[in-house]
């Protein structure tokens, strides 16, 4: 039976609060226990309807009549702010503007493409893993979050753009300043370097062009005239932003599971083999994105007996559907022999990850050096609590000091 809750004219709840930022996963049990679909109350007091089951969110996600575009907002939703050199990224359009501009980024994140890359990754996780050998011997200790998680993927991705890693290193800050800023002044700013970086980076590009994405996207754009210059600067910005942050915060939140389930990485360590599904079983456990990209319907729709207006904002909570007892028998244990490996960490339906491979492979020889290289991995300061980053969009390691010494 549907129903239609009438709490827009009363104070909404608001579960992003402490409690979350403490034990996510707790809040969500609660909602879920509840029902499916709530009308919530975001941190700046913006209305949202949050979906907890699994079954739910992972329909939604592929519903046509729930649309990325932000015009099809009725509430005003403005999100980030982002200038249309921003905006008009992969994660924000629907087709066939997506399908097109997929096409145009596919070419660079092909398996045999992303199998071409796993020397350099590998050769970049062996320098990491050594320096971070060194720092433990030296100091007693090492941030496996600034040592290794948060430089790898940027050294990755910088090769695929052909740029220096310290510019990526920076442009990398920028985002997470975005994702969690310390005021809207700090957004404000971290959107501008933002812009300046992509706008000066295709231009260089333009005068220099390579063997590389971005070059191939800007020919794309002269030569073909197959994107216009927003989407150009939009899809650099989705690229550079998006590839890194999702697998430096699995690598760190998966170093520190690995560490709590000694039963599981004495596995590991015995049969690497069963890395590639640890990795799956991770993405499904640590995976930092709290939420999807919000959604608005362009018509009504009926989401777990909930009609929800045309235009108002949809949030699917990814981190409540992967602890869904309704969907992962046992949901809150990490097992790496779980039958079920079909999580929504990577998207679903149109906005699957198009760098799915790059980020499995990432994760595959980062995790799996630290378990064969580093046997006696363990917290550095086991006593102290552990310091995170949490809103309703991502949760993530600050740092995570950890030790190999007896």
């Amino acid at each position: 039976m549907t129903r239609t809750p009438t709490s827009q004219d009363v104070t909404l709840p608001q579960p992003f609060g402490e409690a979350f930022s403490r034990d996510p996963h707790a809040v969500y049990a609660g909602l879920r226990a509840e029902g499916s679909v709530h009308r919530v109350a975001l941190p700046d007091g913006s209305p949202v309807w949050l979906v907890t089951h699994e079954a739910d969110v992972r329909a939604g996600l592929t519903d046509q009549h729930l649309s990325v575009n932000k015009r099809h907002s009725s509430e005003g939703f403005s999100g980030f702010s982002l200038p249309p050199a921003l905006d008009r990224n992969l994660l924000n359009i629907d087709p066939d503007d997506h399908l097109r501009l997929r096409r145009l980024v596919a070419q660079g994140f092909t398996p045999r493409h992303v199998e071409s890359l796993r020397a350099g990754i590998g050769a970049a996780v062996d320098a990491l893993v050594a320096r971070l050998t060194a720092e433990i011997a030296s100091g007693g200790e090492a941030d496996l979050v600034a040592g290794f998680a948060k430089p790898l993927p940027v050294r990755v991705i910088a090769a695929l753009l052909d740029i220096p890693a310290a510019d990526q290193e920076r442009f990398s800050g920028w985002v997470a300043t975005m994702l969690s800023p310390r005021s809207r002044e700090a957004l404000v700013e971290a959107l501008g370097n933002i812009h300046r970086f992509l706008v000066d980076l295709v231009a260089l590009r333009r005068a220099a062009p390579g063997d590389d994405m971005l070059s191939s996207l800007i020919a794309a754009r002269d030569e073909e005239d197959r994107l216009t210059e927003d989407e150009l600067v939009s899809l650099a910005f989705l690229i550079l932003g998006a590839a890194g942050e999702n697998v430096q915060h699995v690598i760190s939140a998966g170093a520190l599971t690995l560490i709590e389930h000694p039963e599981q990485l004495a596995e590991l360590r015995a049969r690497p083999a069963r890395m590639a599904d640890a990795v799956e079983e991770l993405l499904r456990y640590t995976s930092p994105n709290q939420t999807a990209i919000r959604r608005f319907p362009t018509e009504a729709v009926e989401i777990g007996g909930v009609r929800i207006p045309a235009g108002d904002t949809v949030l699917f909570a990814l981190a409540s559907a992967h602890r869904d007892p309704a969907r992962y028998p046992d949901p809150d244990r990490f097992d790496i022999d779980r039958a079920d490996k079909a999580h929504l960490a990577l998207g679903h339906g149109m906005h699957y990850c198009l760098g799915a491979p790059l980020a499995r492979l990432q994760l595959t020889l980062a995790l799996g050096a630290l378990v064969e290289r580093l046997p006696n991995l363990r917290l550095a300061r086991p006593a102290d609590p552990l310091r995170w980053n949490s809103t309703f969009r991502f949760r993530a390691l600050q740092d995570l000091p950890v030790t190999t010494l007896p």
